[in-house]
């Protein structure tokens, strides 16, 4: 299995479940990590399958929960910022909405190995979605705003202390980038939580959006109000985020790392 080959990813994970999840045994804890590494491996299979993805069959692996928010937050015409996060499975939402709805950008960090990097480009971009590097993602996400189009973001990676603000995330501070509401606000967009996570009983994805918020100009209390709706969705299906990434890596000045 992929967590026996990655040791030093699955202590990461204890880590960060032993801080996040105290109240829960060490057992419930082990059983999220393995669900985490199995969530992967189905990201992974779903992305060796994107080429054979089509509108007639894309359904069986994926559905919609929610898609009258997105379709509300068109009619406003100010665009959409899709508040996402390495919860459940974040390649196969993007792919999925530009296959069935409508194409789409997303902001991706580009990779040190550019063979990998080019061929995840795309997959990324064969269902009409066009791809933002992070290294310019104001311009680029301001502009695609302006034309009422939607833009994905995953807002869960760990910031610097230049980058970002400290918020409570799972009781413990987590330094989250501020360029998202800040942008939310000079745009006046719509932001959507969407998350594609898998069902079981299904044995596919739901792509849930969540009703839309909209920024109010105070970029630390947005950033809190939108990483307090995150927490909640993560604890609610706590098995399908990425435990391994180390999230709490940025400390405030004088706290000792965690990792």
């Amino acid at each position: 299995m992929l967590e026996l080959a990655l040791p030093r990813l699955r202590r990461v994970a204890r880590r960060n479940l032993a801080m996040a999840l105290p109240q829960s045994s060490e057992a419930e804890r082990e059983r999220i990590a393995g669900s985490s590494f199995a969530s992967i491996a189905r990201l992974l299979v779903s992305l060796a399958r994107f080429d054979r993805f089509t509108r007639e069959n894309i359904g069986e692996w994926i559905v919609y929960d929610g898609l009258e928010h997105f379709h509300e937050a068109k009619r406003r015409g100010k665009g959409i910022l899709f508040a996402t996060a390495h919860l459940g499975n974040w390649e196969i939402s993007a792919f999925a909405h530009g296959l069935m709805t409508e194409s789409m950008h997303v902001v991706v960090r580009a990779l040190d190995n550019p063979k990998i990097d080019a061929l995840l480009t795309r997959l990324r971009t064969m269902s009409g979605n066009r791809v933002i590097e992070k290294r310019d993602f104001a311009r680029g996400i301001l502009r695609a705003l302006a034309g009422n189009e939607a833009v994905g973001v995953l807002i869960d990676q760990n910031a610097s202390l230049a980058e970002g603000i400290f918020v409570d995330f799972f009781g413990v501070l987590a330094c989250v980038g501020t360029g998202f509401a800040k942008i939310a606000a000079h745009s006046g967009a719509a932001i959507i939580p969407g998350f594609a996570l898998w069902n079981e009983e299904e044995r596919r994805y739901r792509l849930k959006f969540y009703p839309p918020l909209y920024a109010t100009g105070d970029v630390e209390a947005d950033t809190r109000r939108i990483h307090a709706l995150l927490e909640a969705v993560i604890r609610e299906h706590s098995g399908q985020w990425l435990w391994m990434h180390r999230r709490w890596k940025t400390r405030p000045p004088g706290e000792p790392a965690l990792y």
